[in-house]
């Protein structure tokens, strides 16, 4: 797939003299879609920038940050990445909100790495950069961090999953997000530690994408690399849904156990359903609201927001196992990425 072609510097300046040309340089720089929660020239401009606008997680992310920019009465530019991975888009987004005068930028990480030089020059222009749910790494490079502890994400349903299990010899296939990915590495290693588990452990690891078709083929080469797989990592539920439809398909769907990370509303029903035992639910909607608040606070008296704020996750299962703390489907449907 293409990479974004960045804007020339003098399409950037005149980009800057409006703000609805601003936005709508912004979505064409980027691939995403973008919009705006008010007209008036002398308002708070925040901009969004998430991994894609296809993924349920960001799209409710999204509807967090556009529900409190009109609460707040801020402007708010969004754009998303082509694909998980695209830096380039990124980059470019950042530029044209630079351009348009934003006064903070929210931004979920692709390359956690990569981003940050790119963070660098909008701060060095007075930009509040706010990460939401990915870090930066080093988690320094931006203002403020509003994110679940993933690892503490991956730790609940390893814990589940070890309990679930009642003692049976697992083996485990971990369908993964992409290598060097931080929000994947954490899920991946706290499932291990919550398991009692090591890398030697793991019968298949696969990369997804956290997409679902690409979930699903990769449990099609774990089986046919183990056909034995009894317990199932998904780095997020379409990658577990597209394991499920694999399983299904080889009528293994019964005996396996599949445990996953977001807890978003689709993932929560397929919880209740019984496709996957369980999940660590965390909360997008509420991450994008309180970076949105806190762009606004700067933008009223310069305090800028900092450190790490921890936005909660919950472990969703309908089948509880005794030492690892739960809540059923019904409160996940009720909450699910509230």
């Amino acid at each position: 797939m293409s990479r974004t072609t960045r804007l020339s510097s003098s399409l950037l300046r005149a980009a800057a003299v409006t703000g609805v040309a601003a936005l709508t340089l912004t979505a064409c720089g980027s691939g995403s879609g973008s919009g705006s929660s008010g007209s008036g020239s002398g308002e708070v401009k925040v901009g969004l920038i998430t991994k894609t606008d296809t993924n349920p997680f960001f799209v409710k992310m999204k509807e967090g940050a556009e529900k409190a920019a009109k609460e707040n009465g801020v402007q708010l530019s969004t754009a998303a990445g082509k694909f998980d991975g695209d830096n380039a888009g990124q980059v470019t987004a950042i530029e044209n909100m630079v351009a348009a005068g934003v006064k903070g930028i929210l931004i979920t990480p692709s390359d956690s790495k990569a981003i940050v030089p790119a963070v660098a020059k909008a701060r060095a222009k007075g930009v509040l950069v706010i990460a939401l749910d990915t870090p930066t790494e080093p988690e320094s490079a931006v203002d403020a961090l509003f994110a679940t502890d993933n690892l503490k994400a991956g730790e609940l349903i390893g814990e589940y999953a070890k309990a679930a299990m009642k003692g049976k010899t697992a083996k485990i296939a971990a369908l993964d997000l992409a290598p060097g990915v931080s929000v994947g590495v954490q899920r991946h290693n706290g499932f291990l530690k919550g398991f009692g588990a090591t890398e030697k452990d793991v019968a298949c690891a696969q990369d997804t994408g956290g997409d679902q078709s690409k979930g699903q083929t990769a449990m099609e080469n774990c089986l046919q690399k183990e056909p034995g797989i009894n317990v199932v990592y998904t780095i997020n539920e379409p990658a577990a849904l597209g394991a499920y439809t694999a399983l299904k398909a080889k009528g293994r769907e019964k005996d396996v156990l599949i445990v996953s990370v977001d807890g978003g509303c689709t993932g929560t029903q397929a919880v209740k359903d019984g496709k996957i035992a369980a999940t660590s639910q965390q909360y997008p909607l509420k991450m994008a609201a309180e970076g949105v608040k806190a762009v606004v606070t700067y933008a009223k008296d310069g305090k800028k927001a900092s450190g790490y704020t921890d936005t909660g996750v919950t472990l969703i299962t309908d089948k509880a196992q005794d030492g690892v703390t739960s809540k059923d489907t019904a409160y996940g449907l009720d909450n699910c990425w509230g």
